[in-house]
């Protein structure tokens, strides 16, 4: 045998015993399970934490990316041909974003303002969760929990004019 298969026999027996020793402490020692619980315990937590975090740092990329939009952009127009216009020159300048590494959150801005101009959002939502990555999709989500567009914010208030009426 060569070299290589002492030193790969070495440590398969290694880590094997290792493997035999954990297993033996884990089983019959209470101190060790403790020490197991707790450390699994801080790494959930830690995960948790990390998770929250991206989130918020997320959400505050997509608030400031949203009001510079809104700042920026130009009037919604109120004649029905400009509007049809106006959503599908979004939705085209979306998907063609939308296929470019990097570009999710330019995307979602952009079916966002078609979707605040389309008359029955939840329609234009369904299709978007149909068609578009999803990642861009929740970029979309976002943005109208943080700034309902006024077709959204329309029906929003009708669904609870509705509800308070049936009590």
């Amino acid at each position: 045998m060569g070299k290589f298969s002492y030193i790969f026999a070495t440590a398969a027996a290694l880590t094997l015993g290792y493997a035999v020793y954990f297993d033996y402490n884990r089983r019959t020692n209470p101190e060790f399970r403790k020490q197991l619980k707790k450390s699994k315990k801080h790494h959930e937590k830690k995960v948790i934490e990390h998770e929250k975090e991206v989130k918020s740092v997320k959400l505050d990329t997509v608030r400031k990316a949203l009001e510079e939009s809104l700042k920026n952009d130009s009037p919604v127009p109120t004649d029905p041909s400009e509007k049809e216009r106006f959503f599908m020159t979004e939705v085209t300048q979306g998907e063609q974003l939308s296929a470019q590494p990097g570009s999710e959150l330019e995307s979602a801005i952009h079916f966002y303002r078609a979707l605040s101009i389309y008359p029955n959002p939840t329609d234009i939502l369904s299709i978007y969760q149909r068609s578009v990555p999803q990642d861009i999709y929740d970029y979309v989500i976002m943005m109208v929990a943080l700034q309902p567009p006024q077709s959204v914010a329309s029906m929003l208030s009708e669904s609870v004019q509705l509800d308070q009426e049936q009590d």
